[in-house]
């Protein structure tokens, strides 16, 4: 795998050098570990930095998170997209949930081995948790009614950020029918990722914002 982190300095110019070394040990590792378990789709893992990577952090152009947020990602695999969202907001808290061991023991792994202080990993499912956080993140999870039942519940009343807390989700494709099943409920703004990137991949891909 060739690890080239250009892809991200070029939307993201600001970062240190301990962020681009982290996100240098990302393709290795994951490398690595995809021959023993299949956290990341095997076609995909040569596009590693566009896909799965770049696409985590488009979450950061749309908003820098305050130091001390509180962030769950539900659903996370391989770590996405969590990992990189931790790596770009060392000062934010980040919990990590997915109810497959095997995914989460390799996101365990990654997170010792970044020495990542502002993350923790968890084999749970979301109806097991009780804490509160600002923002529920997800990337590809599942169904919008499904993840807003799974969310909302979650999510804190004290607001420090310039977004108010709430839901952010990735998806891709044509998502009318998915809003359509949630607006009557809820407001759903839908942002386009090309807004953000001109990447081709990224035409088709969307940030979904939900306020609790």
């Amino acid at each position: 795998m060739v690890v080239d982190t250009s892809l991200i300095t070029k939307y993201f110019p600001d970062i240190n050098q301990d962020q681009i070394s982290k996100f240098e040990k990302l393709g290795p590792f994951y490398e690595e570990w995809n021959q023993m378990v299949n956290v990341v789709s095997r076609k995909d893992i040569e596009s590693l930095y566009l896909h799965h990577v770049l696409h985590s952090l488009s979450i950061n152009m749309l908003l820098d998170f305050s130091p001390n947020t509180q962030i769950l990602d539900l659903g996370t695999g391989g770590g996405f997209p969590g990992i990189p969202l931790a790596i770009m907001n060392p000062e934010a808290n980040f919990l990590l949930i997915d109810g497959k061991a095997k995914k989460i023991k390799v996101v365990e792994e990654l997170i010792n081995h970044l020495d990542l202080k502002n993350v923790k990993a968890l084999h749970k499912r979301s109806e097991e948790l009780k804490m509160k956080f600002d923002f529920v993140v997800a990337r590809a999870v599942t169904r919008l009614d499904k993840l807003l039942e799974l969310s909302l519940s979650k999510i804190s009343s004290k607001h420090y950020n310039t977004l108010p807390n709430g839901i952010i989700a990735l998806k891709g494709g044509d998502l009318d029918e998915e809003i359509g099943e949630v607006e009557a409920q809820n407001d759903v703004e839908q942002i386009s990722v090309s807004r953000f990137f001109e990447e081709e991949y990224f035409n088709q891909k969307f940030i979904l914002y939900i306020q609790a």
